[in-house]
């Protein structure tokens, strides 16, 4: 299994969004990924606003997930 990246996120959608365009997934299947991929992408989202609001660092976690 891959690490958790913006880049292997977004290789899992196209994947997911071509298994259900050629009916290899359905429909359901490929809702329930993007569903788990916009809280992922969530999590990060509200990590940088936490950080803003207390004028931290961003967590190297998060830059490590947007730059792999």
């Amino acid at each position: 299994m891959k690490g958790l990246s913006a880049t292997n996120l977004k290789a899992a959608l196209w994947e997911t969004l071509n298994d259900v365009k050629n009916d290899k997934m359905q429909a359901a299947q490929g809702d329930a990924i993007a569903g788990q991929a916009r809280e992922i992408l969530r999590t990060v989202k509200t990590q940088l606003q936490i950080c803003a609001q207390a004028k931290r660092n961003v967590p190297t976690e998060v830059i490590d997930f947007a730059e792999s």
